[in-house]
Protein backbone atom coordinates (compact mmCIF):
# COMPACT_ATOMS: atom_id res chain seq x y z
CA UNK A 1 0.00 0.00 0.00
CA UNK A 2 1.41 3.36 -1.01
CA UNK A 3 1.89 6.29 1.41
CA UNK A 4 -1.06 8.11 -0.47
CA UNK A 5 -3.42 5.73 0.06
CA UNK A 6 -2.38 4.94 3.91
CA UNK A 7 -2.73 9.18 4.10
CA UNK A 8 -6.20 8.86 2.12
CA UNK A 9 -7.29 5.68 4.87
CA UNK A 10 -6.47 7.74 7.27
CA UNK A 11 -8.53 11.07 6.05
CA UNK A 12 -11.60 8.77 5.92
CA UNK A 13 -11.37 7.83 9.21
CA UNK A 14 -11.02 11.23 10.48
CA UNK A 15 -13.55 12.29 8.62
CA UNK A 16 -16.14 9.59 10.18
CA UNK A 17 -14.90 10.48 13.36
CA UNK A 18 -15.39 14.18 12.90
CA UNK A 19 -19.38 13.22 11.88
CA UNK A 20 -19.89 10.83 14.71
CA UNK A 21 -18.71 13.26 17.46
CA UNK A 22 -22.26 14.23 18.23
CA UNK A 23 -23.87 12.68 15.47
CA UNK A 24 -24.49 13.55 12.09
CA UNK A 25 -27.83 15.68 12.99
CA UNK A 26 -26.27 17.27 15.56
CA UNK A 27 -23.35 18.66 13.61
CA UNK A 28 -25.79 19.92 10.87
CA UNK A 29 -27.24 22.39 13.56
CA UNK A 30 -24.71 22.54 16.42
CA UNK A 31 -21.51 22.56 15.01
CA UNK A 32 -21.56 22.47 11.02
CA UNK A 33 -17.85 23.26 10.67
CA UNK A 34 -17.10 19.59 11.66
CA UNK A 35 -19.59 18.09 8.49
CA UNK A 36 -17.22 21.16 6.41
CA UNK A 37 -14.20 19.41 8.01
CA UNK A 38 -15.70 15.94 7.04
CA UNK A 39 -16.09 17.01 3.66
CA UNK A 40 -12.75 18.21 3.38
CA UNK A 41 -11.15 15.54 4.64
CA UNK A 42 -13.26 12.75 2.19
CA UNK A 43 -12.52 15.42 -0.62
CA UNK A 44 -8.90 15.34 0.23
CA UNK A 45 -8.69 11.31 0.73
CA UNK A 46 -10.31 11.35 -3.05
CA UNK A 47 -7.39 12.85 -4.42
CA UNK A 48 -5.25 11.18 -2.84
CA UNK A 49 -6.50 7.98 -3.65
CA UNK A 50 -6.61 8.84 -7.25
CA UNK A 51 -2.89 9.64 -7.53
CA UNK A 52 -2.73 6.10 -6.33
CA UNK A 53 -5.05 4.99 -8.93
CA UNK A 54 -6.95 3.55 -6.53
CA UNK A 55 -9.97 4.55 -8.70
CA UNK A 56 -12.66 2.44 -6.61
CA UNK A 57 -11.46 3.88 -3.15
CA UNK A 58 -11.47 7.40 -5.02
CA UNK A 59 -14.99 7.18 -5.90
CA UNK A 60 -16.13 6.42 -2.33
CA UNK A 61 -14.45 9.45 -0.57
CA UNK A 62 -16.09 11.95 -3.33
CA UNK A 63 -19.15 9.82 -3.06
CA UNK A 64 -19.30 10.35 0.91
CA UNK A 65 -18.20 13.92 -0.17
CA UNK A 66 -21.25 14.24 -1.93
CA UNK A 67 -23.89 12.41 -0.15
CA UNK A 68 -22.60 15.26 2.97
CA UNK A 69 -22.81 18.08 0.71
CA UNK A 70 -26.57 16.87 -0.46
CA UNK A 71 -27.72 16.67 3.24
CA UNK A 72 -26.75 19.76 3.99
CA UNK A 73 -28.65 21.25 1.39
CA UNK A 74 -25.38 22.38 -0.98
CA UNK A 75 -26.96 21.10 -4.11
CA UNK A 76 -24.34 22.33 -6.60
CA UNK A 77 -21.51 21.29 -3.91
CA UNK A 78 -23.22 17.59 -4.44
CA UNK A 79 -23.71 17.66 -7.88
CA UNK A 80 -19.75 18.10 -8.58
CA UNK A 81 -18.73 15.46 -6.23
CA UNK A 82 -20.85 12.63 -8.02
CA UNK A 83 -19.46 13.90 -10.75
CA UNK A 84 -15.82 13.79 -9.61
CA UNK A 85 -17.23 10.15 -7.98
CA UNK A 86 -18.61 9.27 -11.43
CA UNK A 87 -15.20 9.65 -13.36
CA UNK A 88 -13.35 8.19 -10.86
CA UNK A 89 -15.51 4.79 -11.03
CA UNK A 90 -15.59 5.15 -14.49
CA UNK A 91 -12.16 3.73 -14.58
CA UNK A 92 -13.29 -0.16 -13.88
CA UNK A 93 -16.63 -0.12 -12.44
CA UNK A 94 -19.13 0.71 -15.11
CA UNK A 95 -22.53 0.69 -13.34
CA UNK A 96 -21.40 3.00 -10.04
CA UNK A 97 -19.98 5.63 -12.44
CA UNK A 98 -23.40 5.66 -14.37
CA UNK A 99 -25.15 5.89 -10.68
CA UNK A 100 -23.04 8.32 -9.81
CA UNK A 101 -24.05 10.85 -12.78
CA UNK A 102 -27.62 10.06 -12.65
CA UNK A 103 -27.50 11.14 -9.28
CA UNK A 104 -25.70 14.71 -10.24
CA UNK A 105 -28.39 14.31 -13.09
CA UNK A 106 -30.89 14.45 -11.01
CA UNK A 107 -30.16 17.69 -8.90
CA UNK A 108 -29.20 19.42 -12.18
CA UNK A 109 -32.74 18.57 -13.11
CA UNK A 110 -34.12 19.44 -9.76
CA UNK A 111 -32.25 23.16 -10.35
CA UNK A 112 -33.13 23.00 -14.06
CA UNK A 113 -29.76 23.28 -14.96
CA UNK A 114 -30.95 21.23 -18.26
CA UNK A 115 -27.80 22.08 -20.44
CA UNK A 116 -25.53 20.13 -17.55
CA UNK A 117 -28.34 17.62 -16.94
CA UNK A 118 -28.12 16.83 -21.02
CA UNK A 119 -24.13 16.55 -20.84
CA UNK A 120 -24.09 14.11 -18.42
CA UNK A 121 -26.68 11.82 -20.11
CA UNK A 122 -24.12 12.19 -22.94
CA UNK A 123 -21.57 11.54 -20.85
CA UNK A 124 -23.21 7.99 -19.64
CA UNK A 125 -23.86 7.42 -23.51
CA UNK A 126 -20.18 7.34 -24.01
CA UNK A 127 -19.57 4.95 -21.51
CA UNK A 128 -22.16 2.70 -22.45
CA UNK A 129 -20.94 2.71 -26.47
CA UNK A 130 -17.91 1.44 -25.29
CA UNK A 131 -19.69 -1.80 -24.21
CA UNK A 132 -20.70 -4.10 -26.99
CA UNK A 133 -23.80 -4.90 -25.30
CA UNK A 134 -24.36 -1.38 -23.75
CA UNK A 135 -25.85 0.11 -27.25
CA UNK A 136 -29.41 -0.05 -26.24
CA UNK A 137 -28.65 1.82 -23.37
CA UNK A 138 -26.53 4.35 -24.92
CA UNK A 139 -29.06 4.86 -27.42
CA UNK A 140 -31.42 5.95 -24.41
CA UNK A 141 -28.89 8.22 -23.02
CA UNK A 142 -28.26 9.80 -26.24
CA UNK A 143 -32.22 10.62 -26.60
CA UNK A 144 -32.54 11.97 -23.60
CA UNK A 145 -29.61 14.02 -24.05
CA UNK A 146 -30.84 15.42 -27.24
CA UNK A 147 -34.08 16.00 -25.63
CA UNK A 148 -32.75 18.29 -23.06
CA UNK A 149 -30.45 20.02 -25.78
CA UNK A 150 -33.60 20.57 -27.63
CA UNK A 151 -35.20 22.13 -24.62
CA UNK A 152 -32.44 24.19 -24.30
CA UNK A 153 -32.35 25.87 -27.72
CA UNK A 154 -29.14 23.82 -28.16
CA UNK A 155 -30.18 22.44 -31.81
CA UNK A 156 -26.49 21.57 -32.86
CA UNK A 157 -25.36 19.59 -29.43
CA UNK A 158 -29.12 18.05 -29.98
CA UNK A 159 -28.00 17.02 -33.47
CA UNK A 160 -25.13 15.14 -32.55
CA UNK A 161 -26.86 13.41 -29.90
CA UNK A 162 -29.42 12.26 -32.17
CA UNK A 163 -26.79 11.36 -35.03
CA UNK A 164 -25.48 8.78 -32.71
CA UNK A 165 -28.89 7.69 -31.72
CA UNK A 166 -29.81 6.94 -35.78
CA UNK A 167 -25.88 4.95 -35.87
CA UNK A 168 -26.64 2.55 -33.26
CA UNK A 169 -30.29 2.36 -34.28
CA UNK A 170 -29.13 1.08 -37.25
CA UNK A 171 -26.94 -1.29 -36.04
CA UNK A 172 -29.44 -2.50 -33.92
CA UNK A 173 -31.43 -3.01 -37.14
CA UNK A 174 -34.06 -0.39 -35.79
CA UNK A 175 -34.23 1.50 -39.25
CA UNK A 176 -37.00 3.04 -39.24
CA UNK A 177 -36.03 4.80 -36.39
CA UNK A 178 -32.66 5.58 -37.93
CA UNK A 179 -34.07 6.78 -41.34
CA UNK A 180 -36.38 9.05 -39.16
CA UNK A 181 -33.43 10.85 -37.44
CA UNK A 182 -31.03 11.11 -40.40
CA UNK A 183 -34.04 12.71 -42.39
CA UNK A 184 -35.05 15.12 -40.12
CA UNK A 185 -31.36 16.09 -39.41
CA UNK A 186 -30.75 16.49 -42.90
CA UNK A 187 -33.56 18.49 -43.29
CA UNK A 188 -32.62 20.86 -40.25
CA UNK A 189 -29.43 21.25 -41.96
CA UNK A 190 -30.31 22.12 -45.46
CA UNK A 191 -31.72 25.16 -43.57
CA UNK A 192 -28.51 26.95 -42.67
CA UNK A 193 -26.10 27.59 -45.63
CA UNK A 194 -23.19 26.74 -43.49
CA UNK A 195 -24.55 22.96 -42.51
CA UNK A 196 -26.66 22.17 -45.82
CA UNK A 197 -23.43 20.37 -47.42
CA UNK A 198 -23.82 17.75 -44.63
CA UNK A 199 -27.15 16.67 -45.30
CA UNK A 200 -25.69 14.66 -48.07
CA UNK A 201 -24.03 12.21 -45.68
CA UNK A 202 -27.14 12.13 -44.03
CA UNK A 203 -29.07 11.28 -47.09
CA UNK A 204 -27.28 8.55 -47.77
CA UNK A 205 -26.88 6.66 -44.66
CA UNK A 206 -31.08 6.99 -44.61
CA UNK A 207 -31.14 5.61 -48.33
CA UNK A 208 -28.71 3.28 -47.23
CA UNK A 209 -31.17 2.05 -44.52
CA UNK A 210 -33.88 2.18 -46.80
CA UNK A 211 -32.12 -0.39 -48.94
CA UNK A 212 -31.42 -2.45 -45.57
CA UNK A 213 -35.49 -3.51 -45.93
CA UNK A 214 -36.80 -2.41 -49.57
CA UNK A 215 -35.06 -2.01 -52.68
CA UNK A 216 -38.56 -0.07 -53.54
CA UNK A 217 -38.75 2.40 -50.76
CA UNK A 218 -34.73 2.94 -51.03
CA UNK A 219 -35.15 4.18 -54.79
CA UNK A 220 -38.65 6.11 -53.90
CA UNK A 221 -36.81 7.56 -51.01
CA UNK A 222 -33.62 9.00 -53.41
CA UNK A 223 -35.75 10.86 -55.70
CA UNK A 224 -37.41 12.41 -52.47
CA UNK A 225 -33.86 13.52 -51.40
CA UNK A 226 -32.89 14.41 -55.01
CA UNK A 227 -35.95 16.82 -54.38
CA UNK A 228 -35.19 18.35 -51.29
CA UNK A 229 -31.20 19.08 -52.12
CA UNK A 230 -30.80 18.87 -56.01
CA UNK A 231 -27.03 18.99 -55.08
CA UNK A 232 -27.80 15.43 -54.12
CA UNK A 233 -28.58 14.42 -57.55
CA UNK A 234 -24.95 14.89 -59.21
CA UNK A 235 -23.23 13.04 -55.70
CA UNK A 236 -20.71 9.66 -55.96
CA UNK A 237 -23.58 9.00 -52.95
CA UNK A 238 -26.49 9.31 -54.95
CA UNK A 239 -25.02 7.42 -57.76
CA UNK A 240 -23.49 4.61 -55.76
CA UNK A 241 -27.52 3.91 -54.29
CA UNK A 242 -28.48 3.83 -57.35
CA UNK A 243 -26.49 1.56 -58.78
CA UNK A 244 -26.58 -0.77 -55.80
CA UNK A 245 -30.27 -0.86 -56.41
CA UNK A 246 -29.90 -2.07 -60.07
CA UNK A 247 -27.55 -4.84 -59.16
CA UNK A 248 -30.33 -5.89 -56.68
CA UNK A 249 -32.83 -5.72 -58.93
CA UNK A 250 -30.78 -7.71 -61.42
CA UNK A 251 -29.58 -9.85 -58.28
CA UNK A 252 -26.71 -9.36 -59.12
CA UNK A 253 -23.98 -10.02 -56.44
CA UNK A 254 -21.25 -9.79 -57.99
CA UNK A 255 -22.02 -6.06 -59.79
CA UNK A 256 -23.07 -5.13 -56.21
CA UNK A 257 -19.65 -6.29 -54.33
CA UNK A 258 -17.65 -4.53 -57.34
CA UNK A 259 -19.45 -1.73 -56.95
CA UNK A 260 -19.16 -1.14 -53.21
CA UNK A 261 -14.98 -2.03 -54.25
CA UNK A 262 -15.01 0.70 -56.46
CA UNK A 263 -16.43 3.28 -54.03
CA UNK A 264 -14.44 2.49 -51.06
CA UNK A 265 -11.61 2.98 -53.31
CA UNK A 266 -12.13 6.65 -53.83
CA UNK A 267 -14.40 7.00 -50.70
CA UNK A 268 -12.99 5.22 -47.75
CA UNK A 269 -15.96 3.53 -46.15
CA UNK A 270 -15.92 3.67 -42.23
CA UNK A 271 -17.05 0.44 -40.31
CA UNK A 272 -20.79 1.89 -39.96
CA UNK A 273 -21.12 1.73 -43.57
CA UNK A 274 -19.50 -1.69 -43.84
CA UNK A 275 -21.42 -3.32 -41.48
CA UNK A 276 -25.24 -2.17 -43.82
CA UNK A 277 -23.96 -3.23 -46.84
CA UNK A 278 -22.71 -6.24 -45.72
CA UNK A 279 -26.23 -6.76 -44.82
CA UNK A 280 -28.13 -6.28 -47.50
CA UNK A 281 -25.43 -8.02 -49.64
CA UNK A 282 -26.35 -10.95 -47.03
CA UNK A 283 -29.65 -10.05 -47.59
CA UNK A 284 -29.39 -10.62 -51.17
CA UNK A 285 -27.51 -13.51 -51.48
CA UNK A 286 -30.17 -15.59 -48.54
CA UNK A 287 -33.56 -14.29 -50.34
CA UNK A 288 -32.92 -13.45 -53.98
CA UNK A 289 -36.25 -13.18 -55.09
CA UNK A 290 -37.09 -10.35 -51.98
CA UNK A 291 -38.13 -7.15 -53.83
Amino acid sequence: MSDNEQKGIQLMAEAEKKLNQRGFLGSLFGGSNRVEDAIECYQRAGNLFKMSKNWAKAGQAFCEAANLHAKAGSRHDAASNYVDASNCYKKNDLEEAVACLLKAIEIYTDMGRFTMAAKHHQSIAEMYEADPNGLERAVQHYEQAADYFKGEESLSSANKCLLKVAQYAAQLEQYDKAIQIYEQVAASSLESSLLKYSAKEYFFRAALCHLSVDILNAQHALERYAQQYPAFQDSREYKFIKTLCEHLEEQNVEGFTDAVKDYDSISRLDPWYTTILLRIKKQANDNPDLR
